[in-house]
């Protein structure tokens, strides 16, 4: 990212919240996704065992690559290390662009767990996969879910995991500028717009990560190719891919997280500009 867009980006995204605010006409808290949570695990109610395999009218989806230069691990040790070593790279790269833009940037706390977890939001079992904590600025990452999206869908590469990781750590990113805490607050004042306005966290989640995999892009430790297993994660962790499975049906008025189209969509946003301040999904139309 360019120094002016690195200083300008910060900005932006403290501003997001007032546009939450006028969007909601209230003031400002924020909550969850499937594959990512921004809320206490409580609220967070998809489980690996419930992921669906491929319905008909997502054939076109994106496939697995051939030949990804970002390849998966093949033990569960290089699981672990690949997800701490995505942890800390994405915390490096925000902690430059928050140094960028004169503001303070607080660590987030990984926890990589399966079976269940004590945390700042309560206690969670591996029903809830991977989520953030406000409370604790904590990303954490049941391992079961990652091998539910290799063996139930055939995700392949390392690129997805990696994916989801910096999705929670976008999350907490909007913890930080106020993001999270606008949109609770709107959601309270305005439950009608509750699930509008979380699916428009949720896709701001799938752009930063976008961020991170632009910047790793520019590193060429990643390729194109690598972009499409990721594509391939958001599509079958999207709302209508898993309503679509476990329904037969489609009911976009009880989204919380966006389509596969969506997601696909602000992901490669967030790839192809390289820039946070292109993930403004609060004003996009």
């Amino acid at each position: 990212m360019a120094g002016l867009q690195a200083r300008r980006a910060l900005g932006a995204l403290a501003a997001v919240a007032a546009l939450v605010l006028a969007a909601a006409g209230c003031g400002g808290y924020g909550g969850g996704g499937y594959g990512g949570s921004s809320a206490s695990p409580s609220a967070h109610r998809s489980t690996p065992a419930g992921l669906a395999s491929r319905p008909p009218h997502l054939e076109s989806a994106p496939q697995p690559s051939a030949s990804p230069k970002f390849p998966a691990p093949t033990s569960e040790a290089g699981r672990r290390q690949l997800l701490t070593a995505v942890f800390d790279d994405a915390q490096d790269m925000w902690a430059k662009i928050f140094a960028n833009s004169g503001m303070h940037y607080q660590k987030a706390k990984l926890t990589i767990f399966s079976g269940g977890v004590q945390t700042g939001c309560g206690e969670a079992g591996s029903e809830l996969g991977p989520f953030y904590c406000p409370a604790d600025h904590g990303v954490y990452l049941d391992t079961s879910f990652f091998t539910a999206l290799q063996q139930k869908f055939g995700v392949q590469g390392g690129l997805p995991p990696a994916y989801v990781v910096g999705h929670e750590m976008g999350h907490h990113v909007q913890n930080l500028v106020g993001t999270l805490a606008s949109v609770r607050a709107a959601q309270q004042a305005a439950p009608e717009q509750k699930n509008q306005l979380s699916i428009r966290q949720e896709l701001q989640a799938d752009c930063y990560a976008g961020v991170w995999i632009h910047s790793s892009y520019t590193r060429d430790l990643v390729s194109e190719s690598d972009l499409n297993d990721a594509l391939h994660a958001a599509t079958v962790i999207a709302d209508d891919f898993q309503q679509h499975r476990q329904t037969g049906t489609v009911r976009p008025d009880e989204w919380t997280h966006g389509s596969a189209a969506q997601r696909r969509q602000w992901l490669a946003t967030g790839f192809t500009e390289g820039d946070p301040d292109r993930c403004d999904t609060f004003s996009a139309g």
